[in-house]
């Protein structure tokens, strides 16, 4: 069973920049598309940016240009390099499979991302 832990996380001023990373643990990781997700507060959780095992991205339009999605399957880490951020991007990141009919793995802790105006 994979194990996921994101990090990176913090607090940024608009305009700056972030990078959260998401280390996975166990098997098969490098088989599995895999995405960032993110939650604010009083909303359901949505989709940020996906990698194929084979590395093809996809972007939600909120993000397209802004952020960086990559992974190192040697590794088992997936990244997620966010610029120009908005305080609209403020939420809980997490990592997990993509694809909205996929089974998803245990979900970890998520790291949190505060952007000041």
């Amino acid at each position: 069973q994979v194990q996921l832990v994101e990090s990176g996380g913090g607090l940024v001023q608009a305009g700056g920049s972030l990078r959260l990373s998401c280390a996975a643990s166990g098997r098969l990781f490098e088989i599995y598309d895999m995405a960032w997700y993110r939650q604010a507060p009083g909303k359901q959780r949505e989709l940020v940016a996906a990698v194929a095992g084979g590395g093809g991205t996809n972007y939600a339009d909120s993000v397209k240009g802004r952020f960086t999605i990559s992974r190192d399957n040697a590794k088992k880490s997936v990244y997620l390099q966010m610029a120009s951020l908005k305080p609209e991007d403020t939420a809980v990141y997490y990592c997990n499979r993509a694809g909205a009919y996929v089974m998803k793995l245990p979900w970890g802790q998520g790291t949190q991302v505060t952007v000041s105006s």
